[in-house]
Protein backbone atom coordinates (compact mmCIF):
# COMPACT_ATOMS: atom_id res chain seq x y z
CA UNK A 1 0.00 0.00 0.00
CA UNK A 2 1.30 3.08 -0.76
CA UNK A 3 1.69 6.32 1.75
CA UNK A 4 -1.23 8.05 -0.18
CA UNK A 5 -3.34 5.12 -0.25
CA UNK A 6 -3.86 4.94 3.61
CA UNK A 7 -7.09 6.10 5.01
CA UNK A 8 -5.69 7.70 7.58
CA UNK A 9 -3.26 9.22 5.61
CA UNK A 10 -5.91 11.32 3.46
CA UNK A 11 -8.10 11.89 6.42
CA UNK A 12 -5.30 13.25 8.36
CA UNK A 13 -4.37 15.38 5.01
CA UNK A 14 -8.03 16.36 4.52
CA UNK A 15 -8.39 17.66 8.61
CA UNK A 16 -5.07 19.77 8.03
CA UNK A 17 -5.85 21.32 5.19
CA UNK A 18 -9.41 22.04 6.25
CA UNK A 19 -8.99 23.30 9.38
CA UNK A 20 -5.90 25.80 7.96
CA UNK A 21 -8.44 27.50 5.92
CA UNK A 22 -10.88 28.00 8.34
CA UNK A 23 -8.56 29.38 10.16
CA UNK A 24 -7.06 31.61 7.13
CA UNK A 25 -10.53 32.61 6.59
CA UNK A 26 -10.61 33.87 10.35
CA UNK A 27 -7.50 35.46 10.11
CA UNK A 28 -8.65 38.23 7.85
CA UNK A 29 -10.09 39.58 10.75
CA UNK A 30 -7.22 39.69 13.15
CA UNK A 31 -6.87 42.82 13.55
CA UNK A 32 -10.34 43.25 14.86
CA UNK A 33 -10.04 40.56 17.57
CA UNK A 34 -9.97 41.11 21.04
CA UNK A 35 -6.47 39.80 22.78
CA UNK A 36 -8.05 37.16 24.22
CA UNK A 37 -9.54 35.90 20.79
CA UNK A 38 -5.83 36.86 19.23
CA UNK A 39 -4.13 34.73 22.27
CA UNK A 40 -6.58 31.84 20.43
CA UNK A 41 -6.02 32.43 17.00
CA UNK A 42 -2.10 32.11 17.52
CA UNK A 43 -2.72 29.19 19.26
CA UNK A 44 -4.58 27.15 17.17
CA UNK A 45 -1.98 28.78 14.50
CA UNK A 46 1.01 27.23 16.85
CA UNK A 47 -1.08 23.82 16.60
CA UNK A 48 -1.36 23.53 13.25
CA UNK A 49 1.26 24.39 12.51
CA UNK A 50 2.85 21.24 15.19
CA UNK A 51 0.66 18.74 13.17
CA UNK A 52 1.93 19.58 9.61
CA UNK A 53 5.33 19.49 10.94
CA UNK A 54 4.04 15.98 12.10
CA UNK A 55 2.75 15.13 8.84
CA UNK A 56 5.57 16.22 7.14
CA UNK A 57 8.06 14.40 9.02
CA UNK A 58 5.86 11.40 8.44
CA UNK A 59 6.41 12.38 4.43
CA UNK A 60 10.24 12.36 4.98
CA UNK A 61 10.48 9.34 6.77
CA UNK A 62 8.10 7.12 4.16
CA UNK A 63 10.02 5.30 2.03
CA UNK A 64 6.67 5.42 -0.42
CA UNK A 65 7.79 6.77 -4.19
CA UNK A 66 5.00 9.29 -4.18
CA UNK A 67 5.74 10.51 -0.50
CA UNK A 68 9.52 11.38 -1.12
CA UNK A 69 8.40 13.13 -4.36
CA UNK A 70 5.89 15.55 -2.74
CA UNK A 71 8.99 16.39 0.18
CA UNK A 72 11.29 16.96 -2.99
CA UNK A 73 8.65 19.37 -4.79
CA UNK A 74 8.46 21.08 -1.37
CA UNK A 75 11.89 21.70 -1.11
CA UNK A 76 12.16 22.90 -4.52
CA UNK A 77 9.11 25.37 -4.05
CA UNK A 78 10.78 26.34 -1.41
CA UNK A 79 14.44 26.68 -2.55
CA UNK A 80 12.72 28.93 -5.04
CA UNK A 81 12.63 31.29 -2.76
CA UNK A 82 16.01 30.58 -0.86
CA UNK A 83 14.49 28.59 1.62
CA UNK A 84 14.43 24.90 3.30
CA UNK A 85 11.66 23.57 4.78
CA UNK A 86 13.13 24.25 8.19
CA UNK A 87 13.60 27.30 7.49
CA UNK A 88 10.09 27.97 6.50
CA UNK A 89 9.18 26.07 10.03
CA UNK A 90 11.74 28.28 11.92
CA UNK A 91 9.65 31.61 10.06
CA UNK A 92 6.61 30.77 11.03
CA UNK A 93 7.26 30.20 15.14
CA UNK A 94 9.31 33.72 14.04
CA UNK A 95 5.76 35.35 12.99
CA UNK A 96 4.04 33.46 15.76
CA UNK A 97 6.27 34.72 18.76
CA UNK A 98 6.36 38.47 17.43
CA UNK A 99 1.99 38.25 16.99
CA UNK A 100 2.20 37.04 20.73
CA UNK A 101 4.91 39.47 22.17
CA UNK A 102 2.46 42.17 19.98
CA UNK A 103 -0.62 40.76 21.77
CA UNK A 104 1.46 41.10 25.47
CA UNK A 105 2.14 44.66 24.97
CA UNK A 106 -1.35 45.63 24.67
CA UNK A 107 -3.02 45.13 27.86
Amino acid sequence: MGFFDSEIVQQEAKQLFEDYQSLMGLGSDYGKFDREGKKLFIEQMEAIMDRYRVFMKRFELSEDFMAQMTVEQLRTQLGQFGMTPQQMFEQMNKTLERMKADVERTL
